[in-house]
């Protein structure tokens, strides 16, 4: 249905934060949200769900996926994020740690299955 929509062909889709999260490759992201973003509008009305669109990374390195959490969390920010091999550790002050915790640490347990599936990193921290 996305793809029938904007003409982008999304490479992953997941759900975070009650919201369904579409990546496309960086150079397309403009033309998925649309002019006046129509087409994310038009989605969010179909589905009756929250709508998120963020660029995925080209390659898997650490500044790649840096950015692909930066953009999954937002508007949630965070101090600094260091990713070695298996593992990431997300450094917040202490509002922005609870927001990306969630309440029953839902929102942690998401972003760690979406490291897990799409980059192959077994282990999310939250400091």
């Amino acid at each position: 249905m996305f793809a029938k929509m904007t003409r982008v062909q999304t490479t992953k889709v997941f759900v975070y934060n009650n919201q369904i999260v579409f990546a496309v490759p960086r150079a397309k992201v403009s033309e998925a949200i649309g002019r006046g973003a129509v087409n994310v509008k038009r989605l969010n009305e179909i589905l009756r769900k929250k709508i998120k669109v963020v660029a995925m990374p080209a390659v898997d390195d650490d500044s790649g996926i840096g950015k692909f959490v930066e953009e999954t969390v937002a508007p949630v920010e965070f101090n600094k994020i260091e990713v070695k091999e298996n593992s990431v550790v997300v450094t917040a002050g202490r509002q922005s740690k609870a927001a990306l915790i969630g309440r029953g640490r839902q929102r942690e347990k998401e972003l760690a299955d979406v490291l897990k599936n799409f980059f192959h990193i077994s282990k999310l921290r939250i400091a």
